[in-house]
């Protein structure tokens, strides 16, 4: 364990996230790295900042917090994750069950103290065995409320095999011909006959994936030029072999621009 404690707080309310905030600032070992506002920003700030710890509200609207914590189980070294909740009899048993820590809203001092005294002897005392019981904990918790982890593997046809691939190595999907394809920088593969557009966007939140018209759904760390087009379009180019171009449609140009922070 390093001395300082990297953290991001996870809360869709700013007060509560300010507050927080303002109580951690009296552990000198405790550094925010990040805050988000909702479940597909602290998905993304995880993974980018690979935290030691994260404080998860899980009443938030849209996708909560345990959808959170499904999707970034399948890090290398996800976080520690003390929750955050209204009380909840039957939540906070769930916890309790799997050893899993919670503080209660609104925070108490003396229970953050408490929460992160125990956070700190699990960073000291990580080990294999430590993060396998943890894992298996969490994924106890999420089935018993109904979660599954985000996707970390695309399964695809290719010679009469099924081959699975990183969500990375993916240059953009496609659907075509009542099915899903997914491109890589070497060709263009099915995937499983049941998958959707819709589907696999949801269960990507998290990686760099932008859905560029109702067919096409793109990696954004394999864009390779992108341009106005007609008719307020935007075309893009991508880094396969191939230098297949996608249209962004004229409603989403907007959110594009904003996802590639332009």
């Amino acid at each position: 364990m390093t001395d300082i404690i990297r953290t991001i707080l996870v809360d869709d309310e700013p007060p509560a996230r300010d507050e927080l905030a303002y109580l951690l600032s009296s552990h000198a070992d405790v550094e925010i790295v990040a805050t988000a506002g909702n479940a597909a920003e602290a998905v993304k700030a995880i993974r980018r900042h690979e935290p030691d710890l994260v404080f998860l509200d899980i009443q938030m609207p849209g996708r909560n917090g345990f959808h959170v914590l499904g999707d970034v189980m399948g890090m290398e070294h996800p976080p520690l994750v003390i929750f955050a909740t209204a009380y909840d009899e039957y939540a906070i048993r769930a916890f309790e069950e799997n050893a899993v820590d919670y503080i209660l809203k609104p925070v108490a001092e003396n229970r953050l103290a408490t929460s992160l005294d125990r956070a700190r002897a699990r960073l000291r005392e990580d080990s294999p065995k430590e993060r396998d019981d943890t894992g298996e904990a969490l994924r106890k918790l999420l089935a018993g409320v109904g979660i599954k982890k985000g996707i970390t593997r695309i399964s695809v046809e290719h010679s009469g095999r099924n081959v699975l691939l990183s969500p990375r190595e993916v240059v953009y999907f496609n659907y075509e011909n009542r099915r899903v394809h997914a491109g890589t920088r070497d060709g263009l593969f099915p995937c499983a006959a049941d998958l959707t557009l819709d589907r696999l966007e949801e269960r990507l939140d998290g990686f760099a994936f932008f859905r560029a018209n109702r067919s096409q759904l793109v990696n954004l760390a394999q864009v390779r030029t992108y341009a106005p087009w007609f008719n307020g379009k935007y075309v893009l180019t991508m880094a396969d072999a191939r230098e297949t171009e996608i249209t962004v449609s004229k409603s989403r140009v907007r959110d594009f621009k904003d996802a590639i922070e332009l």
